[in-house]
């Protein structure tokens, strides 16, 4: 085997990223001065400024963000703790890393699975030295988080905080469930269903604003809430469940789309007509819900929303507007609206 001068296999240089040290060298002048130009301190003449920059542009030069980072008592990054499985989550997080970077922050990903539970996401996050928290449904017993929320601000995302100090930022759950049901009864349907309940705080509120909405239309007698969580097979097994009753609803309202799917999946191999046989309604209106074989009427989270709310309320500690930061446990609802396609209809005679 032959070595090149570098002592690289093939004679071929070990690729590396270049330094100010290349640069100085390359132009021939010392690396304070170079440090001082790509820093835009004040200081170096024009001509060495222009040579400096043009001598970083034809090497291809890159600032190493993470050496920086050490340097600084701040690092402007925010970690995020949400589900990957989890289409409006996901879709969250792609808005934060736009509107974040406007605002001058980073957004470091923290997702949790089943092997990443909250306590080690929250862990590696901390080592990262992110400066805010904004944490979907995190675990509440987590060791980390709790350490967390005396140390930086948190923001504690998707469904009621268990704690008073970080603020809490949620759709509001018995505004959209009315939105669903009002729906479904201007439609005639009167035997409307619940499927969900499980899965954490959020899953527990939507249900019971599921049944205080059902009792506002009179309906309280004809409340039914099938437990599931929020998968698709969550979804499945509920189909199964409804399909081997003699007594069936006319309409069923899901926990989220994801649920729905699993719901319209199931139907659709029993051949049981939607929204002829019966009517389905999502919640979240994630992309599942837009998908040309779904067509899922679906309670709409608003994203945009919800990554304003959030990031307002972390950037309000992180670099208070006043004198003083805002009191902590602060709560906003985010707005929801439902969203009609075709998995609704009007309830057979």
């Amino acid at each position: 085997m032959t070595t090149g001068a570098s002592g690289q296999p093939g004679g071929r240089s070990a690729a590396r990223m270049p330094t100010m040290r290349d640069i100085a060298d390359h132009v021939g002048v010392s690396r304070q001065l170079v440090s001082l130009v790509l820093r835009g301190v004040p200081g170096p003449s024009p001509q060495s400024r222009e040579r400096v920059l043009a001598a970083a542009a034809e090497l291809g030069y890159r600032p190493h963000s993470s050496a920086r980072l050490l340097r600084q008592n701040r690092t402007h990054l925010i970690g995020v703790v949400f589900g990957m499985r989890n289409p409006f989550q996901v879709r969250f997080v792609e808005r934060l890393f736009v509107r974040a970077a406007e605002r001058g922050y980073g957004v470091v990903l923290g997702p949790v699975t089943i092997e990443r539970p909250t306590d080690a996401v929250v862990a590696a996050l901390m080592e990262e030295r992110v400066e805010a928290l904004a944490a979907f449904n995190p675990d509440p017993d987590s060791a980390a988080l709790a350490a967390a929320c005396e140390l930086l601000p948190v923001v504690w995302l998707g469904e009621r905080a268990g704690r008073t100090d970080v603020d809490n930022v949620h759709v509001d759950e018995a505004g959209g469930l009315r939105l669903a049901v009002r729906h479904l009864v201007e439609l005639g349907h009167r035997d409307i269903e619940y499927v969900g309940g499980l899965g954490g705080t959020v899953g527990a509120d939507r249900a019971q604003a599921y049944r205080e909405v059902m009792a506002e239309a009179g309906l309280s007698a004809r409340a039914k809430v099938i437990p599931s969580g929020f998968s698709e097979e969550d979804g499945a097994a509920a189909a199964r469940k409804i399909l081997a009753r003699k007594r069936r609803p006319t309409a069923v309202v899901c926990a989220g789309d994801q649920v729905a799917a699993g719901l319209l999946a199931v139907f659709s191999r029993a051949g049981l007509g939607v929204p002829d046989e019966i009517s389905v309604v999502g919640f979240d209106d994630s992309y599942v819900a837009s998908l040309s074989y779904h067509r899922l009427t679906s309670v709409r989270q608003d994203v945009e929303a919800t990554v304003e709310a959030a990031l307002t309320a972390l950037l309000d500690r992180l670099d208070p507007p006043g004198d003083e930061a805002p009191s902590p446990g602060r709560v906003t609802q985010t707005p929801a609206e439902l969203v009609v396609r075709k998995s609704t209809g009007m309830v057979r005679g």
